[in-house]
């Protein structure tokens, strides 16, 4: 059985796809990008910025749904570039000190609002 996820505190879906979705004991977040939910626009600044805001927007998905960081087994990153990858990593350590979870991480051609980062985030309880 599925249960489907949003919450205010993260952007709406801007296409037909839900926040996340609970099955079972595991959480799938859709790709978060940069977007500050207050203002439904992409977070100001650079790449460290713009990190930030799309783990707020985890974060606020993950407490909806009863979630931690410690939760979380899988990430995926999209960059618009492997420069960003770099200080990525500073911000995603800040989250994953320790026991880090599995990742992927890709350079793509673009991302939606033309954002620097999105990140795919599966968590099991």
């Amino acid at each position: 059985m599925k249960k489907i996820i949003n919450t205010t505190k993260a952007p709406a879906a801007i296409g037909p796809y839900s926040q996340a979705v609970q099955a079972g004991n595991t959480l799938y977040i859709s790709g978060q990008v940069p977007i500050d939910p207050a203002t439904g626009k992409l977070a100001e600044g650079g790449i460290t910025e713009q990190t930030e805001q799309v783990f707020k927007n985890i974060k606020a998905i993950l407490d909806e749904a009863g979630f931690t960081f410690d939760d979380v087994v899988k990430s995926t990153c999209l960059l618009a570039t492997m420069d960003y990858f770099k200080p990525m990593n500073e911000v995603y350590a800040k989250y994953y000190g320790h026991d880090c979870p599995a990742r992927a991480a890709f350079a793509v051609a673009g991302l939606p609002m033309g954002a620097m980062v999105e990140i795919e985030t599966i968590a099991v309880k």
